[in-house]
């Protein structure tokens, strides 16, 4: 098994994305610190890949995410979040299992448009005003 197999079955599933995905992260705080911090970890695929067994969509996702490292120490420290490891690994299988997160490091696209929507609209948010203290 060669990185360029790794290569191209991720890209088939880039390709092929959900825009349904974005409703499992929408209104949920926590879960979007995991996204964004998954998007500045290092993940990479295996030095040596296992064979490749089945060629079902579930298999092939499978499959990769097998063949994927990153340090999840490393994932818990950048999410901000109290969370034990195995609390994380929980946090971490819903975005794996809606394609919302990659086994290289990526994020969907249209999660992405998402989150970026979210950050215009803070930008552009007007300020609250300022509630003036009554004195007794």
């Amino acid at each position: 098994m060669s990185e360029s197999l790794f290569t191209e079955k991720l890209t088939w599933f880039k390709q092929n994305e959900k825009p349904e995905s974005v409703l499992v992260i929408a209104d949920s705080p926590e879960v979007i610190k995991i996204i964004i911090a998954w998007s500045n970890l290092e993940v990479k695929s295996a030095d040596k890949l296992t064979k490749l067994t089945g060629d079902s969509e579930n298999e092939i996702w499978d499959w990769l995410w097998k063949n994927s490292r990153f340090n999840l120490t490393e994932l818990k420290a950048k999410t901000g979040v109290p969370y034990s490891e195995l609390v994380l690994e929980q946090k971490l299988k819903p975005l794996i299992g809606n394609r919302i997160i990659y086994p290289d490091g990526t994020v969907s696209s249209f999660v992405q448009r998402y989150l970026r929507e979210q950050v215009v609209k803070l930008f552009y948010a007007k300020p609250k005003k300022a509630t003036k203290s009554v004195k007794s």
